[in-house]
Formats: C-alpha cells, structure tokens, sequence
C-alpha cells in the first residue's frame, strides 16, 4: 500500500484535450473514464452527475465496472461517502478495514475493489457530481495525487457546466432560427 505519486503533467494534457474536443458530454465523461483507469492503472472509473431532487447520484459514464456493480441499488447521498457532498475528498486506502462510509461493501468487495477514492465534481461552490477511483489493491494516494485529482475533478465540473450551456445555447440557437425562419416565410406568404 504505497503512497507514490501517479499523477503527471501528461494526464493533465490527456485530460484537457479530451474535454477542450469534445461537445458532447456522455462521449467526453466516457473518454475521461477511460483514460483515468487506463493512466492511473485502478481498476475502474465513475463519474456521477447529482440529481438533487432525489439526492441520489446517477451514473454519467463509467469504465472497468461491471453492470451488476453499477446497477447494485441507488447511491443515496447521506449514505454514500457522505463527506464528498460537503465538498472534500474522500479516501477509502483499504475497504476491509470497517468503514461506515461505503454503502455497499459487499457489493465492492464481490466486485474486486479494494480502495476507493472519491472526489466531489464542484461548479461555483456547490456539489454538482462526484468522480470515483476505484482500485484492485489496497491504495494509499499520496497528498500532491490528491491535490491533482482534486484540480481533475474540477476540470470535469468546469468541463461538465460547459457543455450543458452549450448544448443549451445550440438548442435555443436553432429554435429561434426555426422561428424567425417561420416569421420569414409567413411574411413572404403575406405579399
């Protein structure tokens, strides 16, 4: 369980490209998944998006988890590494250590994880998702790794708003040029 570095500057610029290229946010929250499992060489990724209604997470993507894990029961906020809603991260080095934090600890340890990390996803101080690092051996993250998680996280919150204002953006774009291309063509019927 050593605590080593992991992250890089190149996991930083792999990061940024894949958000700074894409628009769609299920392709890039997946492309992001996958390449934090891969680079960081843990079993598995999630990134959750907050339902604040139900106060549940739902699933955006993930990579390295299987369906039956991932469709386990819903992920209740109070219950589910609650210190990550209060906007700080949460390290669980060894899941077979008792911990109250986890949820499922059955299901994790059925499932082959043995640590996890997770990281709230923050957009202009409030929780707006959760990123989850989940590991196939006991973890112990090192205290500058845990600052770059944190720093990706944010990424993924800023890359997240991004999209959705985007996509939002798009859609009222081409309703009103709907509109105005109906006003058009209602005028030019007119004369």
């Amino acid at each position: 369980m050593a605590s080593e570095n992991r992250i890089n500057i190149d996991i930083f610029k792999s990061v940024t490209r894949a958000i700074a290229h894409s628009e769609d946010l299920d392709i890039m929250a997946n492309h992001l998944a996958q390449m934090l499992t891969a680079s960081l060489d843990v079993k598995g990724c999630a990134i959750f998006v907050l339902n604040a209604v139900t106060e549940e997470l739902e699933i955006l993507a993930s990579f390295g988890l299987s369906a039956k894990y991932l469709t386990k029961g819903p992920l209740n906020t109070p219950k589910s590494i609650n210190e990550t809603f209060k906007g700080h991260p949460v390290v669980i080095a060894d899941i077979q250590q008792k911990n109250q934090n986890l949820q499922y600890p059955e299901e994790a340890r059925k499932e082959g994880i043995a640590a996890i990390v997770s990281l709230p996803i923050i957009h202009l101080d409030e929780v707006i998702g959760v990123l989850r690092l989940y590991h196939f051996e006991p973890w112990k993250v090192s205290d500058q790794d845990l600052d770059a998680l944190q720093v990706l996280a944010g990424v993924v919150g800023l890359a997240m708003m991004y999209t959705r204002f985007h996509n939002t953006v798009h859609a009222i774009a081409e309703v009103l040029g709907h509109t105005f291309q109906v006003q058009l063509t209602a005028k030019a019927g007119r004369k």
